[in-house]
C-alpha cells in the first residue's frame, strides 16, 4: 500500500528531514531496495551503504540527523528506535486483501455471526455459532469449530484447524497449519488390562490479543479448566503447547520447543529452539532458556535476566564450568 513519508512519519511519530512528499511502497533490505523501498539503519557504520542504494528514504537514529545536509538525496525519518520503527513501517505498507469477500466455496454455518469486512478463502469451514470480528481473514482450507470466537483485525491462514470453543482475541495472527484447542495427551493405565484410558479433555483454550502462532504448531486444550496464551506472546513454528499450560504476556518460544502439560511460563520469559519442559514445572518471570534446554517436571526456574542452559537446565556459567571442567578431567584421563 502507497503512502507518503509525510503520511508514515505522523503515524510512526518520527520526525521527518526531506521531501515529504515521496512515497513508498515496501520495506527492504539496502541490497534489495528498489526506488520505492524504505530502509532502516541502526548506526553510522552502514549509514554509507544504505545511502548509496535506491532505496526512497531511510529511517536512522538520532545519530544520522547531523549528517543530513551532506545526504540530502534521500530522505529521513528520525526515530529512537529504527528496527522497531522499520517493523511497524512494515505493517502500515503491507498490502491489504482487496477482495473481502466470502468465497463461494466456504461452508459457513447459518447461525455463525460475522463482523464487517471479514474474508474467507475456498473451502474454509465455520461451524454452529462461530463468532469472527471485524477485518479478521480466514484462510483456505481453515476449519473453524463450532462456538469458537475469532476477535477482530486477526489473520488465521491456510489450514488451521481451530477445535470447539476455542476464544481468540484481537490481532492474533496463527500461520498455516496449527492447530488450536486440540485434545490434550493424558491417559489412565487400567492395571488389570495393562491398557491406557483418555483423561477427559474437556476444557477450553483461551488466547488473548496480539498473539502470534506458528505454523503447524499445536496447543492443547485444558483438561478440565482452561490453557491460556496471554497478551502479546510470540510462538514459533513447530512448538508443541499442551494441556493446562499457562503462557505469560510477552513470552517468546522459539522453534520445536515441547511444553508438557501443566506448565507454568511467567511474563517475559525467553525461550531458545529446542527447549523441552516437563509437567507442572514453572518457569519465573523474566528468565531465558538457551537452545535445547532441558526442565525436569515440578521444578521451578527463576532468575530474572538469568540465561539457563542444559539438561537439567542451571545458570549458563556454572553449565559453562561444567563443561570446561569435564573437558580437563578428560585431558588428564587420557
Amino acid at each position: 500500500m502507497k503512502q507518503t513519508l509525510r503520511e508514515l512519519a505522523e503515524k510512526l511519530g518520527c520526525h521527518l528531514l526531506g521531501d515529504s512528499s515521496i512515497a513508498v511502497t515496501n520495506v527492504s533490505s539496502p541490497q534489495s531496495a528498489t526506488s520505492d523501498s524504505l530502509v532502516f539503519v541502526e548506526d553510522t557504520s552502514h549509514l554509507d551503504g544504505a545511502l548509496g542504494s535506491p532505496a526512497a528514504a531511510l529511517i536512522v537514529g538520532d545519530f544520522a540527523a547531523k549528517n543530513f545536509a551532506a545526504a540530502a538525496s534521500k530522505p529521513f525519518l528520525i526515530s529512537p528506535h529504527p528496527r522497531l520503527t522499520f517493523a511497524r513501517a512494515a505493517k502500515l505498507l503491507r498490502d491489504r486483501d482487496r477482495n473481502r469477500a466470502i468465497h463461494p466455496s466456504a461452508v459457513v454455518s447459518a447461525s455463525a455471526k460475522l463482523g464487517k469486512n471479514v474474508a474467507i478463502g475456498p473451502r474454509a469451514i465455520l461451524g454452529e455459532k462461530v463468532t469472527v470480528d471485524d477485518e479478521t481473514t480466514i484462510g483456505p482450507g481453515a476449519v473453524i469449530e463450532d462456538n469458537a470466537v475469532i476477535g477482530n483485525h486477526c489473520r488465521i491462514d491456510a489450514n488451521v484447524t481451530i477445535y470447539e470453543g476455542t476464544t481468540i482475541g484481537n490481532r492474533v495472527v496463527v500461520q498455516a497449519g496449527a492447530v488450536l484447542g486440540s485434545e490434550g495427551f493424558g491417559y489412565v493405565r487400567d492395571a488389570q488390562t495393562g491398557r491406557y484410558e483418555q483423561s477427559p479433555q474437556i476444557g477450553r483454550l483461551i488466547i488473548e490479543d496480539d498473539v502470534e502462532i506458528g505454523a503447524n504448531s499445536t496447543v492443547d486444550r485444558g483438561a478440565l479448566d482452561e490453557t491460556r496464551i496471554r497478551r502479546g506472546a510470540k510462538i514459533d513454528n513447530l512448538v508443541h503447547i499442551g494441556h493446562n499450560c499457562q503462557i505469560g504476556e510477552n513470552v517468546i518460544i522459539a522453534a520445536q520447543t515441547g511444553l508438557s502439560g501443566s506448565v507454568t511460563i511467567e511474563d517475559d520469559v525467553i525461550m531458545g529452539g529446542q527447549v523441552g519442559i516437563g509437567d507442572h514445572a514453572r518457569v519465573e518471570a523474566g528468565a531465558m532458556i538457551g537452545g535445547q534446554g532441558g526442565i525436569l517436571p515440578k521444578k521451578i526456574l527463576r532468575g530474572k535476566g538469568v540465561v539457563f542452559w542444559g539438561t537439567p537446565a542451571r545458570p549458563v556459567r556454572e553449565y559453562l564450568r561444567e563443561l570446561a571442567f569435564l573437558a580437563r578431567s578428560a585431558r588428564k584421563g587420557s
